[in-house]
C-alpha cells in the first residue's frame, strides 16, 4: 500500500487521542503531585511528545513494532502514530505494546489506542523491569524485538538492595535510577537498526554513578540526536521539574557518525536550532569516564581541542577538593562571628564575583568554628586559595564562579575552614601562589570554560570530580595570567584568550 492510503488508514477518529491528550493531568483529575512522585511519574506535554515522533527516521523494516514503556495515557504512542500517518507511513503493519503500571491510567491509555483502529495494540499492566526481565520474556526478546522505542521513564533512585536492582543485575544491567534502568532495558529489546527516542534527565551524561550505563548504551548503539532544553524548568513545567532534560536518539547497532545536536528554549521549539558534531566531540577519544558533551553552540567546544589548554590538575601539581567542613555534623564548635579560639569559616555567601568578604555581621551561616583537636582535621592552612562555589540557582547564566581567598582578610588566623558548599584548589592541602590562584579564578571565569563545562554538565552542582575533568593551561601560564590580572584589575574574555594563545569563536 502506498504513502497515501496508510494516511487515510492511520488517521485518528475525530475527538479521541490528540484532543484529549492535550491537557494530561485533566485525564484523571485526581492525579495527586505526591502519587506521581511515589511512581516516578511525569506527564509528556503534547509538543514534547509530537517533537520526540518528529525525530524517527525511515528505516529498513516493513512492519513497525513499538513499544511505549511507562506509556501513561498513550500521549507518546499516539504522536507516533501520528506522525506515521505523515512521514512514516509504509509500514505494512504496525504493532504497539503500551506498558503502564498506573491503573488509573490505563483506561485512558486502551481508549486512545483504540482510536487508531487499524493498529493493532497491547497493553501490558504492571511494572516494566519486573516484566521485562522475566526469563521467559528475556528468551522471547533475545536479539531485539522491537523496530521503534519511545520512551518518558520515570525518574526515580533505585535502591542497592531493592527488587529492580537484582532483577537488573540478572540481564547484566547496573544502574541507579529508574530513567536510565528503562532505557537500557529497552535498548536491549531493539532489534538492529531499531531506533529509540527518550526524554530524559541529563544527569546521566557525566558524574560516576551514570559510568556504567554511558558504557552499556554506547558500546550498543550510535548515538544520532540529542535534543537540549534551554530552560531547566519549562519541558515539566506543570509537574514542577527542575532536573534539565534532554531528549536522545539511539540507533541499535548503527554505525557512529555525526551527532545532530538541536536546542530550543522550550518546548515550543519556536527557536530550534541544529549543529552537527564529529562524535569524537561529544564523546572524547582519551576520556576513560566517556562523559556525553552536549554543547548548546558550536563555541561551547571552543576549549577542545585547544593546545594552550591542554593540561590536567596533576600535570600542574594543583588539587581540588571539596569543602570538607560539613556544618550540621560539627554543629557544637560553630559559631556566629570570630572569637577566641576560632578560626574564619568560608561559605559561598562570603563570596560575591571577584570579591570576599569577611565576616560578615549577622549572616544565617556562621562565620567562625572552634579551632580544637576535633576540628584541626578538617582546616586548611592560611594561604591563598581559589574557591568554586558548588551550586548555582536553577537559571543561574554561569556554572561557575570562581574567587580567590586572600589570606591578608585573616592576619590572626593560622588556619581556615572551607564549609562542604565549595570547592578549593590548593597544592597538598596549603595555599596556592598568590598569582596562580588569580590566574587559576581569572581562568575559571572565562565564558568559554564555563560554555565548556555545561556541554558536560547538566545539574547545578559543580563537583569536584567535575573540575578535575576539565583541561588548562600551563602552570606558567597561569601564573603570568595571575600577574596579569592582578595589576590590570578589570579584564575582558578577549583579552583572556589572548594572554592564553586561545582562539576565538
Amino acid at each position: 500500500m502506498g504513502r497515501a492510503g496508510f494516511g487515510d488508514v492511520m488517521r485518528p477518529q475525530k475527538n479521541t487521542a490528540r484532543q484529549a491528550l492535550e491537557q494530561p493531568d485533566a485525564l484523571v483529575p485526581g492525579t495527586a503531585r505526591q502519587y506521581k512522585a511515589d511512581l516516578g511519574q511525569f506527564m509528556t506535554p503534547p509538543n514534547v511528545a509530537r517533537f520526540m515522533a518528529s525525530l524517527f527516521v525511515p528505516g529498513p523494516f516493513k512492519a513497525c513494532r513499538l513499544l511505549d514503556a511507562g506509556a501513561g495515557a498513550g500521549a507518546l504512542s499516539c504522536a507516533f502514530l501520528d506522525r506515521w500517518a505523515g512521514a512514516l507511513s509504509g509500514f505494512t503493519t504496525v504493532d504497539v505494546t503500551a506498558c503502564e503500571i498506573d491503573d488509573r491510567l490505563r483506561s485512558h491509555l486502551k481508549r486512545h489506542l483504540r482510536a487508531y483502529p487499524h493498529v493493532t495494540h497491547r497493553i501490558v499492566a504492571g511494572d516494566y523491569i519486573e516484566a521485562t526481565t522475566r526469563e521467559d520474556v528475556v528468551a522471547q526478546t533475545q536479539g531485539g524485538f522491537y523496530t521503534h522505542i519511545i520512551l518518558n521513564p520515570p525518574y526515580k533512585k533505585i535502591r542497592s538492595n531493592s527488587a529492580h536492582r537484582q532483577a537488573l543485575r540478572r540481564v547484566g544491567i547496573e544502574t541507579v535510577n529508574l530513567y536510565s534502568a528503562f532505557v537500557a532495558l529497552a535498548l536491549t529489546q531493539a532489534l538492529p537498526r531499531g531506533q529509540i527516542v527518550a526524554i530524559i534527565p541529563r544527569s546521566f551524561c557525566n558524574g560516576p554513578y551514570y559510568r556504567r550505563f554511558r558504557d552499556f548504551i554506547l558500546e550498543r548503539a550510535a548515538l544520532r540526536q540529542i535534543h537540549l532544553f534551554g530552560s531547566r524548568k519549562n519541558a515539566f513545567r506543570d509537574d514542577g521539574v527542575l532536573q534539565e532534560n534532554i531528549i536522545l536518539c539511539l540507533e541499535r547497532g548503527g554505525e557512529q557518525g555525526a551527532v545532530r545536536v538541536s536546542t530550543s528554549t522550550d518546548d515550543s521549539f519556536a527557536d530550534l536550532a541544529t549543529h552537527d558534531y564529529p562524535f569524537e566531540r561529544i564523546v572524547l577519544p582519551d576520556d576513560r569516564e566517556r562523559f556525553i558533551h552536549v554543547p548548546a553552540e558550536p563555541r561551547a567546544l571552543a576549549m577542545e581541542p585547544c593546545p594552550a589548554v591542554s593540561c590536567t590538575l596533576a600535570d600542574l601539581g594543583i588539587h581540588v577538593s571539596t569543602g570538607p567542613v560539613v556544618d550540621f555534623r560539627l554543629r557544637a564548635y560553630l559559631r556566629d562571628n570570630p572569637e577566641k579560639g576560632t578560626v574564619p569559616l568560608l561559605y559561598p555567601a562570603h563570596f560575591s564575583g571577584a570579591r570576599m568578604t569577611w565576616p560578615i555581621p549577622g549572616m544565617k551561616k556562621p562565620n567562625a568554628i572552634l579551632h580544637t583537636c576535633d576540628t584541626g582535621k578538617w582546616l586548611f592552612p592560611r594561604g591563598f586559595y581559589c574557591v568554586v562555589r558548588r551550586f548555582s540557582s536553577k537559571e543561574e547564566k554561569r556554572r561557575i564562579h570562581a574567587s580567590v581567598v586572600d589570606p591578608g582578610a585573616f592576619e590572626e588566623a593560622s588556619m581556615l575552614g572551607f564549609e562542604n558548599h565549595l570547592n578549593l584548589f590548593h597544592e597538598n592541602r596549603r595555599g596556592l601562589p598568590e598569582a596562580l590562584a588569580h590566574g587559576l579564578a581569572a581562568f575559571l571565569n572565562m565564558t568559554a570554560v564555563d560554555a565548556y563545562f555545561r556541554s558536560f554538565n547538566g545539574h547545578t552542582q559543580v563537583n569536584a570530580t567535575d573540575l578535575r575533568m576539565l583541561r588548562y593551561p600551563s602552570r606558567e601560564r597561569l601564573i603570568r595570567l595571575g600577574e596579569w590580572a592582578m595589576e590590570v584589575k578589570t579584564v575582558t574574555q578577549e583579552q583572556i584568550e589572548a594572554r592564553l594563545g586561545m582562539r576565538s569563536g
